[in-house]
This record gives structure tokens, sequence and C-alpha cells, in this order.
């Protein structure tokens, strides 16, 4: 007995990152939504090594071509390759999304994190800003800065960054206000660190597996948000590809060649749910609680 309890003690005891990535591995399905998103990346970031043709080039004896050696996923209504406008679409989606969410992580972390460690009037003040942005109907609120500031690239980023950083900052604000009473945030203080560093060296970095989580989510939705703008003719504008833009404009082709919005239409999907699979995965990971909790 004496033996096995000497084991036990010198057996080595795993850290809590270690037993959050032991629980995530054994999630077959966020395995593989992983490794899509990661495949999806490589194909935006390699796109002008593996495209096998122009995106924007045409060739008018090729129109509406259905899929051949030549053309694997057949051509549009300018005898576009499908495949690789595709391919560059990826770029603009991928993009989007994770600029996007780096943007509304960094503003709702720091509007979060001053809320809750702050407290009373300047704590009451930024929970009003944000309740009353989260009171406007998020898509109108984009779609009404995008048609006065303009669809490019830059401001489609920015417009979804600025707008969708009040779930972080709810989420951060909470991890804030559950952690700065605890025994190693009073040491702190207690031995004279500022307010600042107290903030972003002892509390937000408890906030992370749930700023983790939250990006996620927040990258599905960019994307999701892009393409309906897109789709709507209000987001990225052609002949740049984007998976939004090649969804509406092949609608009118429907009849001719009804294979062509299934495409960008299907990558929409398996993107979006990747990241949801990924999410859930990681909040289960991180927090094994929730799980028990809903049970």
């Amino acid at each position: 007995m004496t033996r096995y309890l000497e084991q036990v003690q010198e057996r080595p005891r795993r850290s809590w990152w270690a037993l959050a990535r032991r629980r995530f591995l054994r999630n077959r399905v966020a395995i593989l939504a992983a490794l899509y998103l990661v495949a999806m990346y490589l194909v935006a970031l390699l796109a002008p090594f593996i495209a096998p043709y122009d995106p924007h080039e045409g060739d008018i004896l090729y129109i509406h071509a259905r899929p051949s050696s030549e053309h694997l996923l057949g051509t549009d209504e300018n005898g576009r390759d499908v495949l690789s406008r595709l391919i560059y679409g990826a770029r603009i989606s991928m993009s989007v999304g994770l600029i996007a969410m780096v943007i509304s992580i960094a503003i709702g972390s720091l509007i979060g994190g001053v809320s809750g460690y702050a407290g009373r009037v300047v704590d009451s003040v930024l929970m009003r800003v944000t309740d009353g942005m989260m009171a406007i109907p998020y898509f109108f609120l984009v779609l009404i800065v995008v048609a006065v500031f303009g669809s490019s690239f830059r401001n489609i980023v920015l417009v979804i960054g600025v707008t969708s950083w009040m779930v972080v900052a709810r989420i951060v604000r909470s991890e804030v206000l559950r952690t700065r009473e605890l025994d190693f945030v009073l040491a702190a203080r207690a031995l004279g660190a500022s307010s600042t560093r107290i903030l972003l060296r002892h509390i937000l970095p408890h906030a992370v597996p749930s700023i983790i989580v939250a990006a996620t989510l927040g990258v599905a939705n960019a994307i999701l948000l892009e393409s309906a703008l897109s789709y709507l003719g209000l987001g990225i504008q052609p002949p740049q590809a984007s998976w939004g833009n090649m969804l509406s404009n092949s609608q009118a082709y429907l009849w001719e060649n009804p294979l062509l919005p299934l495409y960008p239409g299907l990558l929409i999907l398996l993107t979006v749910l990747a990241y949801n699979f990924l999410g859930d995965a990681l909040r289960d990971a991180l927090d094994p609680q929730y799980r028990e909790g809903q049970l």
C-alpha cells in the first residue's frame, strides 16, 4: 500500500492545458473540422501557386462549360474557371473572417477588461454602451455603415470587426469580475502592481479559454456576414472573387449551369459548420463543466 501511494505521488501531474488538449483530441469531429480549416487557409495562402487559371481571365469558347479535365468544376457565364475563382474566393472569405475576429477580440477584451476591473461608474457606462450596441439589429447596422462608407475589403473588415465586439466584452467582463478578488490578484495589488499590470498579467490570461471559444464562433459569423453582404451586392465587388458574390452571380444562370451556385454555397456551409464544431469542441475541452451543466 505504501509503495502504491509513493508511485501515485511520484506520478507527474498533468497541467490544465494538457488535460484540455487531451479532451479536445478525443473529439473526432473537431479534429476533422480543424484539418478542414487548416486546409482552407493553406489553399487561401497558396492560391497564386495552385490555381490552374487566372480567376479573372475568361474564354468565350468555354462559357458555362461542364466539368472536364481542363476545367475540373467547369466555367461560369464569362468562361472563367470556377475552381480558380473558388480558390481565390477563399482568400477573401477566410481573410475577412480572421482579421475581423482579431479586431473584435481586441476591442471586446479591452472594453470588457476595463469595465470589469474598474467597476462602478466606468462599468455602468461601458455596459450601457454595450447594451445599446446590442440593441441595434446587427446586420442592418453593418448594411448602413457599408452603404455609407463603401464596400472595399478594408471597409468590410473594419465594419464587421468594429460592430461585433459586444459579446466578447461581456464574456471578458464576467471573467474579470470572477477573478479580480482572488488571492493572487489581491497579493499583486498589495505588492504595488499597477492596475494595467494586474489586468494584463494576472486577470486577462484567465479569460483566454473563453476568448478562444468566442474567437472561433466570431470567425464563422464574420465569414457568413461577408458572404451575405457580397450576395446582396454590398460586399466584395466583381470581378474580384468571393464566395458570396459568386453565389449571387450564379443564381441568374441556374438553368444554364445548375452546379454553379452549389460550389460556393457548399464551401460557405462547410466552413461555417467547421468553425461551429471547432468552437463547441473547444468549449467542452476548456470548460468540461459546461457539458455537465447541460445534463
